[in-house]
């Protein structure tokens, strides 16, 4: 799935729009984001030492996990944090890094979806956790 077609089911557009590309094969989805060097949230995260934040692999990890949101349920609303579970952060992330993330659906319960993530950079592991998302239906937004 290109970054165009991952705009019709994801809302995120630039600069908050952090999966290229993205494959879903069963109850898995496989998808990378390569850090640009003019990333807004590396420019102040530190200056000289350009580190992702954490709560940005977060949410690399969960733009690419919502693809695992049945498209019909996607497309008609939009997904939440729910929880972010055992979150464990392992190695850190720089520009010029891809991120790979292996996204698993672990159990679905009407609109709460939960799923187990892993990210890594060159088989090095970053970040892992369980993340809980609830898909809210855009009509119950549009009145906000």
């Amino acid at each position: 799935m290109t970054r165009e077609e991952i705009k019709n089911l994801i809302p995120h557009r630039e600069p908050m729009l952090l999966v290229d590309e993205a494959e879903k094969v069963g109850e898995t989805v496989f998808s990378r984001y390569t850090i640009r060097e003019d990333e807004f949230f590396t420019q102040g995260h530190f200056p000289g030492y350009p580190v992702v934040p954490g709560v940005v692999l977060c949410e690399i990890m969960a733009q690419g996990s919502a693809l695992l949101v049945p498209e019909d349920i996607l497309t008609n609303g939009l997904s939440f944090y729910a929880g972010l579970d055992n979150i464990k952060f392992k190695h850190s992330v720089f520009p010029g890094d891809t991120v790979c993330v292996e996204s698993k659906l672990v159990a679905q319960r009407g609109p709460l979806i939960i799923v187990d993530a892993k990210a890594t950079v060159e088989d090095k592991l970053c970040c892992k956790g369980k993340l809980s998302f609830m898909v809210v239906p855009k009509t119950d937004i549009e009145n906000k």
